[in-house]
């Protein structure tokens, strides 16, 4: 990869990465409140959490190897083609413990977007927020390993 690309791509990345801790600011606000406002304002933000990521996910797969040609499941293979290291492209952005605990808000996500007549699980929306603090504190480790392993 040609230096500027790779600058742009760092840039790209960086500002992704200021997304998804503003976005974590908002939850950590949010965290430990118990009424149904802020119940359903955490979802929202735990929602917002998975967009940030998965376009953190594009502006990769944009840079490397573009196309996903199944619309049905793009999300999820998306996702998961951020596991993989590809020969001679890129080192995988996503370890295996990263990827699960994503996948988990994926799917979250997916629910939280088409819940229009469901009330929100406090007990769910709790599993959620806990798995995503846990992604917290090894999303960006993944991130410079990837940058490193680019030569960046």
């Amino acid at each position: 990869m040609d230096e500027e690309r790779l600058n742009l791509l760092r840039s790209e990345v960086e500002v992704q990465i200021n997304e998804i801790e503003k976005i974590y600011s908002r939850i950590e606000k949010r965290r430990g409140k118990k009424d149904i406002v802020n119940l359903e304002s955490l979802a929202y933000q735990l929602h917002n959490l998975y967009c940030a990521f998965e376009d953190l996910f594009r502006v990769v797969a944009d840079c490397f190897e573009n196309n996903i040609e199944e619309e049905k499941r793009y999300h999820r293979e998306l996702l998961r083609r951020m596991t993989f290291s590809i020969e001679g492209i890129r080192p995988a952005l996503l370890s295996e413990e990263s990827y699960k605990l994503l996948d988990s808000l994926r799917a979250f996500r997916n629910f939280f977007r088409h819940a229009y007549t469901y009330e929100l699980d406090p007990k769910k929306v709790a599993l959620i927020l806990d798995e995503s603090i846990k992604l917290k504190s090894i999303y960006r480790e993944n991130i410079e390993t990837f940058l490193r392993n680019l030569g960046a």
